[in-house]
């Protein structure tokens, strides 16, 4: 796949309706994407997309998941404002002004109360403009429990590209393109590629579908930020120098043997990489490697700028590097 054909797709990857909770849409579009690979396809009962490409050995399951953050109405005020609660980690100061849309096409921006010298922005002082000017005339396009995402095109800066949802639908982006370099090669490995539903809220959908699919190794693929910005807090991880394999996160320590291996993959392959160590957040590999009796995990994290936000931002030879990690990593034995 080339660079042009890699970001097509992180367009239409990014750009769909789906937070957590609600990701049909998103895995509809995916599904499309990846039919006619000699796949297996089904969707499980709590909507997690399941990949299936047999091969001979070990079970291996690959995680991204495809929800993002959103936010769910919980009050319509008498002049057509909407109140809401968080779905996932938002930041209040990067929301403001910013569009949202509805599953029925309903878009709105996020607006604040005037917020006194030295107070914080607080969720509970915000909410949606839809445009309507009274509660009978908002409840024709949006009702109570009803949720919304970021709202805005993906666009193309050259070598990165900025979207909202990047979190996680690049790693999306990534298991496709796997999934396409190894069409027609015979694997190794017995490779379940999950893409995972309400990571954002819990890692539940890969809590689920690890536990049926009850895999032998376990990788998850998700983004990480970086310290290469202007006072970041210090950490390795920078833009362009290639996707990370990951040591320690809030929700796991990557196994020794599946860490050792993934760097050695990308060692002998001459793909640049990044070693991580993130000290606050989590992926999916931290319910995969705690499923039933324990699954050795790991994780290869794509760098990540101005996280939870509608402007988020990656590299697209870091995307590429990942793909030929991932398809190199699947293609050669794990360790026993």
């Amino acid at each position: 796949m080339t660079i042009c054909e890699l970001k097509d797709l992180t367009k239409r990857i990014c750009e769909p309706y789906s937070p957590a909770g609600d990701e049909a849409i998103i895995a509809e579009v995916i599904g499309k994407e990846i039919e006619g690979l000699g796949l297996d396809i089904s969707i499980d009962a709590l909507g997690n997309l399941i990949a299936h490409k047999k091969g001979t050995g070990p079970k291996v399951m690959l995680a991204a998941h495809m929800d993002e953050i959103g936010v769910i109405i919980t009050h319509i005020e008498e002049k057509g404002f909407l109140r809401f609660a968080s779905i996932g980690g938002q930041r209040p100061p990067s929301m403001l002004s910013q569009r949202c849309h509805f599953a029925n096409g309903t878009i709105g921006v996020f607006a604040s109360e005037p917020i006194e010298p030295g107070q914080q922005m607080e969720l509970s002082k915000m909410y949606i403009d839809i445009g309507c000017y009274t509660r009978e005339e908002a409840l024709q396009k949006v009702k109570v429990g009803d949720m919304a995402a970021y709202y805005g095109e993906c666009i193309d800066l050259g070598k990165v590209m900025v979207s909202k949802a990047l979190d996680d639908r690049i790693a999306c982006v990534v298991l496709i393109g796997v999934l396409q370099q190894l069409k027609d090669k015979e694997l190794p490995n017995d490779c379940y590629f999950v893409f995972t539903v309400q990571e954002e809220v819990g890692l539940r959908g890969a809590r689920t579908s690890a536990f049926a699919i009850d895999p032998d190794y376990g990788i998850a693929v998700d983004v990480t930020g970086t310290g290469d910005t202007p006072k970041a807090r210090v950490m390795e991880v920078s833009l362009g120098k290639g996707p990370t394999v990951k040591v320690k996160d809030a929700s796991v320590i990557c196994h020794p043997k599946v860490r050792r291996f993934m760097a050695e993959v990308a060692e002998k392959h001459e793909i640049p990489y990044q070693l991580e160590v993130l000290e606050s957040g989590g992926t999916d590999s931290g319910a995969i490697h705690l499923t039933k009796a324990g699954v050795p995990s790991g994780v290869m994290s794509i760098p990540w700028r101005h996280g939870h936000s509608a402007s988020e931002m990656v590299d697209m030879d870091d995307v590429a590097n990942g793909i030929k990690l991932l398809s190199a990593i699947l293609e050669s034995e794990f360790p026993k």
